[in-house]
């Protein structure tokens, strides 16, 4: 059994649709309070400080079928800089008129670390679109402010990479970790 240290419903779906065996249990890590100038090492202190987290509230009774702990974060970096979820629909609107192309990453955590990038390169979208996509509410969702699961993927020209990760959870990188607990 996997135990999902995410508030994310993207990670859970994606977990129940590989038939992976999970729990959930939120961390409430303020994410706000952790800061690094790299993207991926920020990423990577997310993860694991929502791992950790999670670690210290298990019970060693009611949680002994847990086989593996993951926590998870995803960040959208545009030019170097890191985009979570947008505060209000203003910024949303503000992000879609910038990033043309953008790099997302997911970092699961549990005796190991990793980071996958994944490259999402966006349709030109006019004002109205943008702003017709932000009236959804999705974007408020999601780090960097689309789904790509939802009404964002159709903002979306390509990818490169793993399209997983770019919902919240790279599954080839988790396939290999849980692999040798089958």
């Amino acid at each position: 059994m996997l135990l999902l240290a995410s508030a994310s419903p993207a990670r859970r779906r994606l977990l129940e649709q590989a038939a992976i065996p999970h729990r959930v249990r939120v961390s409430g890590v303020d994410e706000g309070a952790i800061d690094h100038p790299d993207p991926l090492q920020l990423v990577q202190q997310l993860a694991r400080a929502k791992a950790e987290a999670v670690r210290g509230l298990l019970d060693p009774v009611a949680d002994g079928e847990i086989q593996a702990l993951l926590g998870c974060d995803s960040l959208l970096v545009f030019e170097g800089e890191v985009f979570g979820k947008p505060a209000d629909g203003a910024e949303a609107i503000a992000r879609h008129c910038l990033l043309p192309a953008v790099a997302a990453g997911a970092a699961p955590q549990g005796e190991r670390l990793a980071t996958v990038t994944t490259r999402v390169l966006f349709a030109p979208l006019t004002p109205g679109e943008i702003e017709a996509y932000v009236a959804t509410s999705e974007p408020m969702q999601c780090a960097g402010g689309f789904a790509l699961e939802g009404i964002g993927g159709l903002t979306v020209e390509r990818i490169e990479g793993c399209f997983s990760n770019v919902i919240g959870l790279s599954l080839p990188l988790l396939r290999r970790w849980l692999a040798p607990l089958a």
